[in-house]
């Protein structure tokens, strides 16, 4: 199989904060469908560099990716790990040099398509869903105290967004002092017109499984999607927000391919 995707669009807004503490990969101006890695980091830590982590969360994993995956050849789980590692590593070598900075972390969310499959890879409460006609068929797990909660019958799941340690997170890059067991998916289950959905808690503060799933219905484009997300979060979030939209556009069968070529070279040999 080979997967192809639709141009991706994205957000990254400060919302009501002073400064925005969230970071993508890649960034809007530069994304085309060429592109295989997508990053989206919310920095924890506010006055101890929050923004600081993000950027190098998503610049380290990101370089991490472009200098060893061709060397490599084999993309697996082992590969997102170490990927981490190097991170947590860039981490150590920022925080000596700004020791004011101790104390930053980062939420993880990362998506990685495959030919045959997409890997995603997560810590802390950005979410990655994938969407299909309008339904989520897939979504990650938060790592957050209040999902703990929810999960252990200690709240109810409608009053976890108003709950005043909503952002409480056991899951986030540090640096290799407290490595993150950060959790790996491989998704076999991919159909062209799905839509897979990355995005911050300042998203999903702002807008509920089913109102993204009422925007993910409409018969419209990726991009005017994230436009209603993007405005909808500005009356409503009160965080950072930032979402990436990754649109499948085919799903090619290689084999069917190769016999269909080696038909016509059969016929003009």
């Amino acid at each position: 199989m080979n997967i192809k995707i639709q141009k991706p669009f994205s957000v990254s807004e400060i919302g009501q904060r002073v400064n925005n503490e969230d970071a993508i990969y890649p960034h809007s101006e530069y994304v085309t469908v060429n592109d295989r890695l997508f990053l989206v980091c919310d920095g924890v830590g506010g006055s101890n560099k929050g923004e600081v982590a993000s950027s190098v969360a998503c610049e380290s994993i990101q370089t991490y990716f472009q200098t060893f995956l061709e060397k490599e050849k084999v993309f697996d789980p082992a590969f997102i790990e170490k990927a981490v590692r190097y991170t947590e590593i860039r981490f150590d070598d920022y925080l000596k040099k700004n020791p004011d900075a101790k104390g930053m972390a980062t939420t993880l969310s990362l998506l990685y398509i495959n030919p045959e499959s997409v890997f995603i890879a997560y810590a802390g409460d950005s979410r990655i869903y994938q969407f299909r006609n309008g339904k989520i068929i897939f979504k990650t797990e938060d790592h957050s105290l209040v999902n703990t909660m929810v999960k252990n019958g200690q709240i109810a799941p409608e009053n976890a967004h108003k709950h005043p340690q909503k952002n409480v997170i056991y899951k986030a890059i540090q640096g290799s002092k407290v490595p993150v067991d950060v959790d790996i998916i491989k998704i076999n289950n991919v159909l062209p017109d799905d839509l897979f959905f990355m995005c911050t808690d300042g998203v999903t503060e702002a807008l509920s499984d089913e109102e993204l799933c009422e925007i993910f219905l409409e018969k419209n484009s990726s991009e005017d999607k994230i436009t209603i997300i993007k405005e909808r979060c500005r009356y409503k979030a009160r965080d950072n927000y930032s979402a990436y939209i990754i649109p499948i556009q085919e799903i090619e069968d290689m084999n069917v391919f190769k016999q269909a070529m080696t038909s016509f070279l059969y016929l003009f040999a």
